[in-house]
């Protein structure tokens, strides 16, 4: 009988799937448990009272804000929210945030909704004139130009994504990712078909591009951000030079990513099977 025709059925069967459901654990389990109690011992054992001061600061001011990242973009990930609704999530949890930290108050409001208000606006009249730049620029055949300059090339599909990426690259210094990502994008975009590139691919490489264009002299707008927001004393020649090893490690990862573009997409075929 079916477990639904209201037939129960026999103890001993009952029993034997419940003992099949309770696997005991495996060794790489035990292994893995066994290094973390050791690294546990061996970080509390070397824990100093400036080691812990500083921990407590971690946990207080950057774990929190972790935290509030991973819930938003694993929301969407994971397929628990559209990126609105995680976006109310981030909201709402920065309020909180603001709350227990004691930050919250009409003036703190009154800055928070101006600021918003004028993103917002940003973003709206940026996809408004890449849309009227998009439209102009096809009416006028500049798409079909500039396919057939790059095709008049004969590039190979590694010379093309070099071309495509140095572009980006220089574009990144004056420009933020916001005018890159919607008004240049779409001219690259429909060049990939014809040299075989995986559009997920190209757009793995051109987030580290611009990520690598923003720590990159002579612009670095990273540099000036964090020169908003760091001591008098301290130069933007000093934030340069400490950028330098960080840019360092971008290109490497952009070489990486070319050279094993599993880095990148492996989960996304976890995720949804692409």
């Amino acid at each position: 009988a079916a477990p639904g025709d209201g037939v129960q059925a026999p103890a001993g069967t009952a029993e034997a799937a419940a003992s099949a459901a309770r696997t005991p654990p495996t060794t790489g389990w035990w292994i893995g448990a066994g290094v973390g109690a050791l690294a546990l011992v061996a970080f509390y054992a070397l824990l100093s009272f400036q080691r812990l001061e500083i921990f407590k600061m971690l946990l207080s001011s950057f774990f929190p804000l972790l935290v509030l990242i991973l819930a938003v973009l694993g929301s969407i990930v994971f397929g628990l929210a559209t990126p609105t609704e995680a976006a109310a999530v981030g909201a709402f949890g920065g309020f909180l945030l603001a709350v227990a930290y004691k930050q919250f108050n009409a003036t703190v409001l009154k800055e928070s909704v101006f600021l918003t208000a004028k993103t917002s606006a940003m973003v709206c009249w940026l996809f408004v004139g890449s849309a009227i730049f998009s439209a102009a620029f096809a009416l006028l055949g500049g798409q079909e130009l500039v396919e057939q300059w790059v095709m008049g090339l004969n590039l190979s599909k590694t010379e093309f994504l070099i071309l495509s990426q140095v572009i980006i690259f220089i574009l990144g210094w004056p420009l933020e990712w916001t005018e890159i990502i919607v008004i240049f994008m779409p001219i690259f975009i429909p060049l990939l078909d014809n040299f075989g590139v995986d559009p997920l691919f190209f757009g793995l490489l051109v987030a580290l591009n611009l990520q690598t264009a923003f720590l990159s002299p002579p612009v670095a707008m990273s540099a000036f951000y964090l020169k908003g927001v760091s001591p008098p004393h301290v130069t933007l020649n000093q934030i340069f030079a400490g950028m330098l090893p960080f840019m360092g490690i971008q290109v490497v990862a952009i070489v990486l990513l070319y050279l094993f573009p599993g880095i990148g997409l492996w989960l996304p075929q976890v995720l949804y099977g692409r």
